[in-house]
């Protein structure tokens, strides 16, 4: 088994995990798993639930005889996923917290950074977010399609450092352990490459959307982003006791860079800066010393124009030092740089949190 290390992990968990029969929620392959997240915030550690099942477990309260159209499956979906909600809840002692996305969501760069401080603080609270896509919105165009990119969506967005994938299958095998007897399971993969895609079949089980090849693309973007991914069997309660000892009992695909280099390097050399925002020697200190969030009475002045979620340069008596993500506005900034947190919504009329760019999305220059 490969061995890994990880601080915050989305856990991705399938229909076929959820609701096994395909009409109910169901406790049989959730206990371990739930012993387990409770288990890792223990040790400090910081876990994010992608769950399906709302469709399946709303099924059975809008039957039908034929294949379900759109709005059936939403209205699916608006019954079953308090069921879900509920089932979850019932295994924890703590907070369980429903977050529903559509695509349009993780396109839009304001809804992304509302995305991304939301489940900041969720965790910040010491809650368990619970990810699903919005079936009883989302329209085909509108669809991330399978759970399985919406994982990966979601580790991007959480800034994970690893994304764990339950299947009702160990792992990637050298062929369809299902139709092939002989086929290995393959325990690492440093690459993902055309030899890799080919070894996904289709999907698995009637319940799911998703299958192994959902499973690749959605290992593919993590990797190039620095987040490890691994895909184990979520029916076998033994593999939670396997990765609670920090070791991978399926699949790992191992990052190309960390995710800490990874968005570096993104937010220096990719993002285009759309503003300059210049700080006083205390911010600049705060910075560049304890990497610490920009707050906006360390800001002293504002140039260009740009909106919440663009690439801005930080600068300290002209010389460049930072550059980051800004939580708000040039002309909101404008009216909140110099003044305490405190004094944001007062003056606004609202927040978008207490900082001006927040540690997590920030980056210092050489």
């Amino acid at each position: 088994m490969s061995a890994f290390e990880w601080q915050r992990a989305v856990i991705k968990v399938g229909s076929a995990l959820v609701a096994p029969d395909g009409e109910r929620c169901s406790a049989e392959f959730l206990l371990p798993l739930a012993r387990f997240i409770s288990a890792s915030r223990q040790r400090g550690k910081e876990v994010i639930v992608v769950s399906s099942g709302s469709v399946a477990a709303g099924r059975k309260a809008v039957p039908v005889t034929h294949t379900p159209s759109i709005a059936e499956k939403q209205a699916m979906a608006a019954i079953g996923q308090t069921q879900m909600m509920a089932n979850w809840a019932r295994f924890f002692d703590f907070p369980c917290a429903q977050v529903l996305l559509t695509a349009d969501d993780l396109r839009d760069r304001v809804r992304f950074i509302n995305i991304q401080n939301t489940l900041r603080e969720l965790l910040k609270h010491g809650a368990l977010p619970i990810v699903n896509e919005n079936d009883t919105v989302a329209t085909a165009e509108l669809k991330v399609g399978d759970n399985d990119n919406l994982g990966a969506y979601a580790a991007l967005v959480a800034q994970a450092d690893t994304l764990i994938m339950c299947s009702d299958i160990d792992g990637l095998f050298t062929a369809d352990p299902r139709k092939e007897p002989d086929a290995k399971l393959i325990p690492e993969v440093n690459k993902i490459d055309n030899t890799i895609h080919q070894l996904a079949g289709g999907a698995g089980t009637a319940v799911g959307t998703g299958g192994m090849k959902t499973k690749i693309q959605a290992a593919e973007k993590c990797v190039q982003s620095g987040i490890q991914t691994l895909i184990v069997n979520g029916r076998k309660g033994e593999v939670f006791d396997a990765l609670a000892s920090g070791h991978c009992p399926g699949t790992l695909f191992r990052p190309l860079v960390t995710a800490q280099k990874a968005r570096a390097h993104w937010l220096k050399h990719t993002l285009l800066a759309k503003g300059r925002i210049t700080v006083d020697d205390g911010a600049m200190r705060a910075l560049t010393e304890r990497n610490a969030s920009l707050l906006p009475t360390g800001i002293i002045s504002i140039e260009g124009q740009f909106s919440a979620g663009d690439a801005v340069t930080i600068c300290f008596a002209d010389r460049p030092i930072a550059q980051g993500i800004a939580q708000y506005a040039s002309h909101e900034l404008a009216q909140i740089k110099g003044l305490q947190s405190q004094q944001i919504e007062e003056l606004l009329g609202y927040s978008s949190g207490d900082v001006a760019v927040h540690r997590d999305d920030l980056v210092t220059l050489n």
